[in-house]
């Protein structure tokens, strides 16, 4: 198994743990979400990133990482809304719902792979910050496809944007905890 596939995994794994807890704190509420609302989440996360990288300065006690996590966790539940669509139910199974979350979280793992082994893993080469562009880029094509109600000509749905977009934080995430350890006393 490549470096970036068990730095994905040990991610992936992180996320989870906070949407489990949070689906024990707060039961499926984001059910009712249509799939426009979960990508006004992404939205407002990723513009708040864009904003920390351009000005420095943070009012709230969230970091970037959060602020991916929480887009890696949304881009998931966008892509559960698309196969279950949305419902007012809030007694549904937990165990489903974290298994549609694995279910989903491997996906983006074999997309990420094909997509590593073509591109060479260029996005390691790339700025955090870019990285953020392109998932404000993926946010803002997914608002134009749900404002044409699903209606592409040559694009990929919402899906391949809700995948790219989790693909994307990953990659971020990744970058982070690199940065941190590069960083750490090394003991001999």
């Amino acid at each position: 198994m490549s470096k970036t596939s068990v730095q994905f995994e040990k991610i992936i794994s992180q996320c989870r743990d906070l949407f489990s807890k949070k689906l024990q704190d707060y039961g499926p509420a984001w059910r009712v979400l249509r799939p426009s609302s979960i990508t006004d989440q992404i939205y407002i996360k990723v513009n708040r990133i864009r904003t920390l990288q351009m000005t420095d300065v943070k009012m709230v006690d969230e970091s970037e990482e959060d602020e991916f996590i929480a887009i890696v966790n949304y881009s998931i539940i966008g892509l559960i809304q698309l196969e279950k669509g949305l419902s007012n139910d809030f007694n549904e199974n937990k165990e489903e719902i974290l298994s549609l979350y694995d279910k989903y979280s491997n996906e983006a793992q074999a997309l990420m792979e094909r997509k590593n082994h073509d591109y060479g893993e260029a996005w390691r080469d790339m700025r955090i910050s870019s990285i953020t562009d392109l998932i404000y880029q993926k946010v803002l094509r997914t608002k134009q496809i749900e404002d044409n109600q699903g209606k592409t000509i040559v694009s990929e749905g919402l899906d391949a944007n809700y995948f790219d977009m989790l693909n994307y934080a990953v990659f971020c995430l990744i970058k982070f905890s690199e940065q941190k350890n590069q960083f750490e006393p090394k003991t001999i």
